[in-house]
């Protein structure tokens, strides 16, 4: 007979999977919708997005201007704070090294704010670099509004809190502000590969 039963066993990762899933994490075929509010309805006749604060010259798009814009196709694995992480999605996007354009030099982190008025903090370093995307296409069609379209933000690199759903201002701050979830608890940072999922992590 088990010592233990089955529910307090890890989760198994296929071998070809390995080293792709941080700690904490398991693997999920679907894409599961978690957000703190209702999904907002954007009107893309509506939609702008903005770039100011500490930046040499504050830029805004239309929705028309911002599809100009050059945009790449980035594939990443992505890992939600709930512990599910999904590999190889497919996205289009504008980086944002060409959004953010020049900083001020004392600028030290971004503010994300979305419609709905979520909020979330990032520092410019996780942001630049080839890291980090203003995404409206997921899969190949239209990013859906549950997804967060018409746009989100994509930082891969950390839990997905940070890639902020319906995004339409990004602030740059010379001062650390912590967003939504930073404030009731969760890591300031959120590096899954870290487990930085709540303060003292």
């Amino acid at each position: 007979m088990p010592i233990i039963s089955r529910g307090f066993r890890g989760r198994r990762q296929r071998p070809e999977v390995a080293g792709r899933i941080p700690p904490g994490q398991h693997l999920v075929g679907d894409f599961p919708v978690l957000s703190a509010g209702p999904t907002p309805a954007v009107r893309l006749d509506r939609w702008e997005l903005a770039v100011d604060g500490a930046v040499v010259t504050p830029r805004r798009w239309t929705w028309a201007e911002f599809q100009a814009l050059e945009h790449e196709p980035v594939t990443a694995d992505i890992h939600c704070v709930t512990t599910w992480s999904k590999l190889d999605t497919s996205w289009e996007g504008v980086s944002l090294d060409l959004l953010l354009g020049e900083l001020e030099p004392a600028a030290t982190h971004l503010v994300a704010e979305c419609h709905g008025d979520y909020t979330t903090n990032l520092p410019i370093a996780d942001l630049t670099g080839g890291r980090a995307w203003v995404v409206d296409t997921y899969g190949g069609a239209p990013l859906e509004a549950e997804h967060g379209g018409p746009a989100r933000l994509l930082v891969p690199h950390l839990y997905l809190w940070k890639s902020a759903k319906w995004v339409r201002r990004l602030r740059a701050v010379t001062a650390d502000q912590p967003g939504f979830w930073e404030s009731l608890g969760y890591h300031n940072h959120g590096d899954p590969w870290r487990e930085e999922r709540y303060w003292g992590d």
